[in-house]
C-alpha cells in the first residue's frame, strides 16, 4: 500500500484529518521561516491528541544539535527529515547523536540531481525526492513545485523514498503512476491557504493516493 505522509500538521482539525484517514506519517515544521513552522510545546500538544497511528516526523533545516535536542525532549519523534543542505556525514552525525531513522530531502530538476543518492544512501534511512526550489524561493519546500516524475521511472533508488513537490489529491494518482514511488509526501496541496490545511483536501489525498473512493 501507498505510503502517505502529511507535512506541516500545525493545528488540530488537520492533526485530526490526517489520523482518521490513515495517513502513515505526520509531519510537524520545525524551521521558524515556514508558515507551517509549529514549536516543540505546539507539536507535543497535537501529537498527545492520539497516541499511537501514523509516524511522527520532524522537519528540520540544516539544525543545530541543541534544536533537535529540544524537540526530542518535548516529542519523541519516530523520524527526523533534514531538508537543508546537510551533508552525508551531517546526516550521519545526527542519526547517530539521537538514534532516531533519518530522511533526507534531495532536490530534483535533472536527472544528475539523482546521483547524489548513492553518497547518501550509507548516512540515512530513507529520502524525500523534492522538487528543488525555484530561483528567489524563500523555503526549501513546501512551494507547490514539481519536477519532471519520468525522472525517477524504473530507477533503483537505494533507500525508501517518497514522493514530494506539487502533489494534490487531483494528480497524485498520476504522479505514483509515473514515478513509479512506493509513497507520496504533502503539504501545500491539502491547504486552503498557505500554512492552513483543509481537512476535506487531507481526506481526499490520502484517498486518491491509495486508489480508494474520495
Amino acid at each position: 500500500m501507498t505510503t502517505v505522509k502529511i507535512c506541516g500538521v500545525n493545528d488540530a482539525a488537520s492533526f485530526d484529518a490526517a489520523v482518521a484517514a490513515g495517513a502513515d506519517m505526520l509531519g510537524f515544521v520545525f524551521y521558524p521561516p515556514s508558515p507551517r513552522a509549529v514549536t516543540p510545546a505546539q507539536a507535543a500538544a497535537l501529537s498527545a491528541r492520539h497516541p499511537g497511528g501514523p509516524l511522527r516526523v520532524g522537519l528540520f533545516v540544516d539544525p543545530a544539535e541543541a534544536t533537535v535536542a529540544e524537540v526530542l525532549a518535548a516529542l519523541p519523534l519516530d523520524l527526523i527529515q533534514l531538508h537543508g543542505t546537510e551533508e552525508p556525514a551531517r546526516c550521519a552525525v545526527l542519526r547517530a547523536r539521537f538514534g532516531r531513522p533519518v530522511m533526507k530531502a534531495i532536490g530534483v530538476a535533472a536527472p544528475e540531481d539523482l546521483e547524489a543518492l548513492a553518497a547518501y544512501a550509507p548516512a540515512v534511512d530513507r529520502f524525500l525526492l523534492d522538487a528543488r526550489p525555484p530561483p528567489g524561493a524563500a523555503l526549501p519546500g513546501g512551494n507547490a513545485a514539481a519536477f519532471d516524475w519520468s525522472l525517477t521511472a524504473g530507477r533503483a533508488i537505494p533507500r525508501p523514498w517518497l514522493l514530494a513537490g506539487g502533489l494534490t489529491p487531483g494528480n497524485v494518482a498520476e504522479a505514483l503512476r509515473m514515478s513509479g514511488a512506493p509513497g507520496v509526501d504533502v503539504s501545500s496541496g491539502v491547504e486552503r491557504a498557505r500554512g492552513v490545511k483543509d481537512p476535506a483536501l487531507i481526506r481526499a489525498f490520502v484517498a486518491a493516493a491509495r486508489g480508494l473512493p474520495g
